[in-house]
């Protein structure tokens, strides 16, 4: 195996790695690392700061504003691409020919000029992003939002499917593999890179359920809202809330419910001890893009999990949890497992599965094979 020197490009700063895309950009970069890849960071500033963690990773790290003009919002490209504009990063990419990787559509800004340009692009998709913004706008009540989204989404699709037609690319989860897959015949499935190097689950018995995720996020605000509605109330365990700034309407909807705490802002050590004690996992989600992170993490780290179908759909990590469908379904289930210990069988079946399917080592070593050879495999 060669040991390569690349380019990753980044649609925020990857630390600290708490949400799905920026995890799967930092645990990335740690398993190249690890496999003696050099690395030369560049990152748009969004949301995080610069922070010198990523040094221990990288031999360079670059930082460039994103910069964000209200005209901007009327370009023909997509805002989240428009808005990731830097000539600056275009030079610096240009002083050599290392590979380049893009993470995330929103960095493809200068894609068609580095495609003429470099011998290696890979385009690494974190989501059907013009479905994902479809998503976000029919879950949003506020009309400017719901605008935003929805003029998003129809630039997207357009813009989407005419960038990945001629690139090498990298697709999250199967079922978006399965969708890149029918516009460009060069597209792999590398699944998502996580903090996860081995099963760490007790078996035995939890005292709770558990729902995280993101809770400032819509998606999460409606999967949370739908358990304390339609299944909390039915059951007399304890459940436990717990994830980013939650908005004050679901902080007062926890407060009627005799039976659920809500923790706030926890940080990853407190995480990854709730995950761990939990005894059930309620995993919920109502749109089907790109993977989730916190299945993955709730199965290397938690005991039984309950999902919907479209949480688990196509992730090959369908025999790892039980699913349902309907509040009544999730109650029954909940309160089998309820009674069930998690044994030491099931923990020997999850770690060969995972193992096989998300195992950081073997997918960097798939990515660094893609850059390294000169036929496409």
């Amino acid at each position: 195996m060669k040991h390569h020197k690349i380019h990753i490009v980044s649609f925020a700063i990857p630390y600290p790695p708490d949400y799905g895309g920026v995890i799967d950009v930092f645990y990335k970069i740690k398993a190249l690392w690890e496999n003696k890849v050099e690395i030369y960071l560049h990152c748009f500033e969004y949301e995080q700061t610069k922070n010198n963690e990523l040094l221990n990773f990288c031999k360079e790290v670059y930082y460039y504003p994103r910069k964000k003009y209200f005209w901007d919002f009327f370009s023909h490209k997509p805002f989240i691409v428009q808005s990731r504009k830097s000539k600056a990063l275009f030079k610096n990419l240009l002083k050599d020919n290392y590979p380049v990787l893009l993470e995330g559509i929103h960095t493809t800004y200068y894609l068609p000029k580095l495609l003429e340009k470099k011998d290696r692009v890979i385009l690494r998709t974190h989501n059907i992003e013009y479905k994902y913004y479809r998503a976000l706008a029919k879950s949003e009540k506020n009309f400017f939002h719901w605008a935003y989204y929805f003029i998003e989404s129809m630039k997207l699709k357009y813009y989407e499917q005419k960038m990945v037609k001629n690139v090498l690319l990298t697709a999250i989860s199967p079922s978006d593999y399965q969708y890149f897959k029918t516009i460009n015949p060069n597209s792999f499935y590398i699944p998502a890179f996580h903090s996860n190097n081995h099963v760490f689950a007790k078996y035995g018995k939890g005292k709770y359920i558990l729902f995280h995720g993101n809770l400032s996020v819509n998606e999460n605000m409606h999967a949370a809202e739908y358990i304390l509605k339609n299944i909390c109330p039915k059951l007399d365990y304890s459940f436990i809330l717990a994830g980013k700034n939650p908005p004050q309407k679901l902080i007062n909807k926890v407060k009627k419910q005799k039976n659920v705490q809500l923790i706030i802002n926890p940080s990853q050590e407190k995480m990854k001890e709730l995950i761990i004690n939990a005894h059930i996992h309620l995993l919920i989600t109502f749109q089907d893009t790109g993977i989730k992170l916190k299945l993955i993490n709730a199965l290397f780290g938690g005991r039984f999990a309950i999902t919907n179908h479209i949480m688990i759909n196509n992730t090959y990590l369908e025999s790892l949890v039980y699913s349902a469908e309907t509040p009544n379904e999730f109650v029954s289930l909940i309160t089998q497992l309820m009674a069930q210990s998690f044994s030491t069988n099931l923990l020997n079946k999850r770690e060969q599965l995972l193992l096989k399917n998300v195992n950081n080592n073997l997918n960097a070593q798939k990515l660094i094979t893609l850059f390294n050879q000169n036929l496409i495999l």
